[in-house]
C-alpha cells in the first residue's frame, strides 16, 4: 500500500520537473539568441565610439593648425583638450628638410605618417604630391588614428590620436553581465511560471487519480470536480478526461443498481413457490425427515428474504464492511444440518478443527451458503453411503476449510472451478463452487480442488484470509472424530 501509494506523488514531481526542463530549455535558447547578438552590437558599440571620440579629438586641432604651425601654439592647443592633457595626441608638422616635427607624444611609425600625410604609400614608395587621407593603424598597446590637415603653404600636417586597446573594452563587460542577469532572470520567471502551471495539470490529475482508485475501492458516489478547473488554468484533455470520468461512473451506478432490481424482482418471484412448499411441507406430520424438510423451506424463506433485502437497498457508494462471523460455530451448525441427511443415507462422517473461535471478515449467511456449497457437493455428486470428513485449520492469518470425501473425485478440478460448467449431472448449474471461490478471494483467500490424502476421493479446500497483509499459512493438520 505504502510503495503504490508514492508512486502518484513520484509521477506527479517528475511532469513538473519535465515542464520546468522544458520551460528551461527554451527560454535558455531564447535568452541566448537575443544575448549573443546584443552583446557583440554593445561591443561593436564601444569599439565605433572610441574611435569616433578620436576623431572628434584629431577635428578639434584643425582650425589651430589651419592658423598657425607654431610648435608652442600648437603645445599649447594639445594641451587644451582631453586626449592631450593626458599625451595621447601628437601632431606632426612638415618642415623643409623632410623631417617632421612631432608636438606631443608620438607612437606611430614615420611610413605611417608619410603614407597619411599623402608623401609615401604603403609599399614605402615616396610619392610626393599624393592624396592624403586618415586610417587607423595598431601600435603598441593599442591603436593609432592619423587624420590628414592640410596647413599653410599647402603642406600636409597629421594628427596621430592614441586609443588603447582598455577603452575599447570599457563598460562591455558591465554590459555583459547585465544581459546575463536579465537573462537568468527570464529563465528563473519561466522555472516559476511552468512550476505554477505543472503543480495546477498535476493536482488535476491527482484528483482524477484518486478518484478512480476510490471508485476502484468501491466508493460509487466519488466525482471528479470540473467546474473550476477552467478557471484554474487545467488543460482540456484533463477536463474531459474528468466529464468522461464522471460519465462512467454513473453509468457504472445505473447499471448495478437496474442488476440489483432485476435480482431483488428475480428473487421475489419465488415467494410464490416458496410459500406453496412451505404449505405442503405443514402436512407432512411428524419424524426427522419431515422436521429437517420444514427446517430447510424455512431456511430457503430466509435466504430470499435476505437475498431481496440486500439487493433493494441502495448502495451508499462507500464500501459495505464485511461483518465478521464465527467461522467455527456456523461449520459446527451447517454441519448438524447435513448430519441427518448424512444418517439417513448412511454416510459417515466427522469434524475435526471446530472446538474454538475461528473469526472470519465474512457475513454469517455468506459463509454459511458456501459450508452448504460444500457439503451439497458430496451429497450431490458421490454415491449414498460415500464417508466425508470435514476440517478446520486456524492460523494467524487465515482460517482453512478442507472438504473431502470418498467418492471417485473430480475427473477434471480445472472445469469443475469455471463458472456455468460444474462437474455436470442431473440438478447440478454449476454455480455452487463459483460462489465459494469468489467468498475465498473476496477475503484475499483462494479455492483448490484436490485428491483427499486420508478420504482418496475429492477434496475441496476453503481458504479465508483473516489478516490480508500477514504471510501465507502452514498449518498442521489435526483430526478428532465427532
Amino acid at each position: 500500500m505504502t510503495r503504490s501509494a508514492g508512486r502518484p506523488e513520484r509521477r506527479g514531481h517528475s511532469l513538473r520537473r519535465a515542464l520546468i526542463k522544458a520551460a528551461v530549455a527554451g527560454t535558455t535558447m531564447v535568452a541566448l539568441a537575443f544575448l549573443i547578438p546584443l552583446g557583440l552590437m554593445v561591443q561593436q558599440t564601444a569599439r565605433e565610439r572610441v574611435f569616433t571620440s578620436a576623431e572628434r579629438q584629431a577635428a578639434a586641432l584643425a582650425p589651430a593648425l589651419a592658423i598657425t604651425t607654431d610648435q608652442d601654439s600648437i603645445a599649447r592647443a594639445l594641451a587644451s583638450t582631453d586626449a592631450g592633457a593626458r599625451g595621447r595626441v601628437a601632431v606632426h608638422l612638415p618642415t623643409g628638410s623632410g623631417a617632421d616635427a612631432v608636438v606631443g607624444t608620438a607612437r606611430a611609425d614615420a611610413l605611417d605618417v608619410s603614407t597619411a600625410a599623402g608623401r609615401a604609400d604603403p609599399a614605402g614608395r615616396t610619392s610626393a604630391g599624393g592624396p592624403a587621407r586618415s586610417f587607423t593603424v595598431h601600435v603598441t598597446g593599442g591603436f593609432a588614428l592619423l587624420q590628414a590637415v592640410a596647413v599653410e603653404g599647402g603642406r600636409i600636417a597629421v594628427v596621430e590620436v592614441y586609443v588603447a586597446d582598455g577603452d575599447l573594452t570599457r563598460g562591455v563587460g558591465t554590459a555583459w553581465l547585465v544581459l546575463s542577469l536579465v537573462a537568468l532572470s527570464l529563465v528563473a520567471l519561466s522555472v516559476l511560471v511552468a512550476d505554477r502551471m505543472g503543480a495546477r495539470i498535476v493536482a488535476s490529475a491527482r484528483r482524477l487519480a484518486a478518484a478512480a482508485r476510490s471508485l476502484g475501492g468501491g466508493n460509487l458516489a466519488v466525482r471528479v470536480p470540473v467546474e473550476g478547473d477552467r478557471a484554474e488554468g487545467t488543460p482540456e484533455e484533463l477536463r474531459e478526461a474528468a466529464h468522461a470520468f464522471n460519465a462512467m461512473a454513473d453509468r457504472v451506478v445505473h447499471l448495478l443498481a437496474a442488476e440489483r432490481e432485476l435480482a431483488a424482482d428475480l428473487s421475489h418471484r419465488l415467494r410464490t413457490p416458496l410459500t406453496v412448499l412451505r404449505l405442503n411441507v405443514a402436512g407432512l406430520g411428524e419424524g426427522d425427515a419431515a422436521d429437517a424438510t420444514r427446517h430447510a423451506v424455512a431456511q430457503l424463506e430466509r435466504e430470499v428474504d435476505q437475498i431481496i433485502r440486500s439487493t433493494r437497498r441502495a448502495p451508499d457508494g462507500v464500501p459495505a464492511v464485511a461483518v465478521g462471523c464465527d467461522a467455527a460455530e456456523v461449520i459446527r451448525e451447517r454441519v448438524g444440518f447435513w448430519s441427518a441427511l448424512a444418517e439417513d443415507e448412511g454416510r459417515s462422517w466427522q469434524l475435526a478443527g471446530a472446538e474454538g473461535a475461528a473469526p472470519v471478515p465474512v457475513q454469517r449467511g455468506d459463509l454459511a451458503a458456501a459450508v452448504d456449497a460444500m457439503l451439497g457437493n458430496v451429497f450431490r455428486h458421490t454415491a449414498v453411503g460415500t464417508a466425508f470428513s470435514v476440517d478446520v485449520l486456524v492460523t494467524e492469518a487465515s482460517v482453512i476449510l478442507l472438504v473431502g470425501d470418498a467418492g471417485g473425485g473430480f475427473a477434471d478440478p480445472v472445469a469443475a472451478l469455471r463458472r456455468g460448467e460444474g462437474q455436470g449431472g442431473e440438478g447440478s448449474t454449476g454455480l455452487g463452487l463459483d460462489i465459494v471461490r469468489k467468498l475465498a478471494e473476496g477475503t484475499g483467500g483462494d479455492l483448490a480442488l484436490g485428491r483427499s490424502a486420508v478420504l482418496g476421493g475429492a477434496e475441496l479446500r476453503l481458504r479465508l484470509r483473516t489478516h490480508p497483509d500477514g504471510d501465507p499459512p502452514r498449518p498442521s493438520r489435526r483430526r478428532r472424530r465427532a
